[in-house]
């Protein structure tokens, strides 16, 4: 058996599960930096992934709490997609990605990890970053660390005009 060593995942396995939605909290508690919140809107916010496919991946997030689509005044949803744009526009200059997957899973049969709260994923994507570690091994490598990404991100969040 071949071992990948990543011993900053041992922060997640041992930090308590928190209850209620963290999603809520990382924009209640006005620590932007600590909970990796890059950009706040009239009716949403682009924060981080924790866990992200590649990097750069980044979450679109109304303020409003809630799982479904219904709940969204047309002016939220303006927001949100204008906000996805944002995301993509930023995320261009900074990153230089090939091409980008975005969406929204809508319930847990979805793959929805978050079912009470909608957010639409914008993930960069380079040709090539599917190599043969999740294939051969079931492992993905994300080469830049989260902090690192968060800063450059931020300064160009901040930026944008």
């Amino acid at each position: 058996m071949k071992l990948l060593w990543a011993p900053w995942r041992v922060e997640y396995i041992k930090t308590p599960k928190e209850k209620g939605c963290f999603l809520c909290k990382s924009i209640s508690d006005n620590d932007d930096d600590g909970n990796l919140v890059l950009w706040r809107g009239k009716f949403s916010f682009v924060i981080m992934n924790l866990f992200p496919y590649n990097n750069g991946h980044l979450m679109v997030v109304p303020y409003k709490h809630t799982g479904d689509l219904n709940d969204l005044v047309d002016e939220e949803m303006l927001d949100v997609m204008s906000t996805v744009r944002l995301c993509v526009n930023v995320l261009k200059k900074e990153m230089k990605p090939d091409g980008f997957n975005i969406g929204v899973n809508i319930g847990r049969a979805a793959g929805a990890g978050v079912i009470d709260h909608l957010h639409y994923h914008v993930v960069p994507r380079w040709h090539g970053d599917m190599n043969f570690m999740p294939v051969l091994s079931d492992v993905k490598v994300i080469p830049e660390h989260i902090e690192t990404t968060y800063d450059i991100l931020k300064k160009a969040f901040n930026n944008h005009k």
